[in-house]
């Protein structure tokens, strides 16, 4: 193992973003990243950097990540749907932050994946299934947060839809490589922008509401 061996690591790196919730830093506490990462890559799931998955993917920088949950403000009854689940440690840290959580992404094999990587840690409020993640998934809307782990130029139309108004939605907003990651809220009027909450560069979102597969 390198010297970054435990998630007090990451907890460390997640204060350094300057993520200031405290149920955030404990739900990254009990997590073990080194559960929701390739084998092959174990040795390093306590640093706070992004880890290469199949289909050309990469899982979320864990700082970023909870910078785009902290974003959500989740109180612990929310219900959450996640764009982009990859191996599903993200969904975990929702789970721990949410009332529920329904993940999808593209790739069968990561949901199958992200489903057992769940089930091992024992949490049972978050449902991971394959789909078109800028479809969203309508049977179970409205939500009251959405989080897209991928980026483009705009918020895909549905996943407005299914936001419940007052919802909160965060966004990497650009088109694949360097991205402001946007907090937004639904209002009366549609969907506002709140805050820029960092620059990061993420993966591109594909689908019918993003780049074609």
């Amino acid at each position: 193992m390198t010297a970054a061996a435990c998630p007090e690591d990451l907890v460390r790196a997640v204060r350094a973003a300057g993520v200031r919730d405290e149920r955030l830093l404990r739900a990254v506490r009990s997590t073990p990243r080194a559960g929701f990462v390739p084998p092959a890559h174990a040795a390093h799931a306590y640093e706070d950097a992004p880890i290469p998955i199949a289909h050309g993917q990469v899982t979320t920088q864990p700082s970023l990540s909870a910078t785009m949950i902290e974003g959500l403000a989740l109180t612990g009854v929310e219900h959450v749907l996640e764009v982009g689940s990859g191996l599903g440690y993200q969904t975990a840290l929702l789970a721990r932050m949410a009332g529920d959580v329904v993940g999808v992404d593209l790739w069968p094999d990561l949901v199958r994946a992200a489903r057992r990587n769940l089930a091992r840690q024992g949490i049972r409020n978050a449902e991971v299934r394959v789909g078109d993640g800028g479809q969203g998934v309508r049977e179970h809307a409205p939500y009251d947060a959405v989080i897209v782990s991928a980026a483009f130029p705009t918020v895909p139309a549905p996943l407005v839809e299914q936001l419940r108004p007052g919802g909160r939605l965060v966004q990497p907003i650009g088109t694949g490589g360097r991205e402001e990651v946007v907090l937004f809220e639904r209002t009366v009027i549609g969907l506002e922008p709140r805050q820029v909450l960092t620059l990061a560069s993420f993966v591109r979102l594909h689908g019918r509401f993003g780049y074609p597969s």
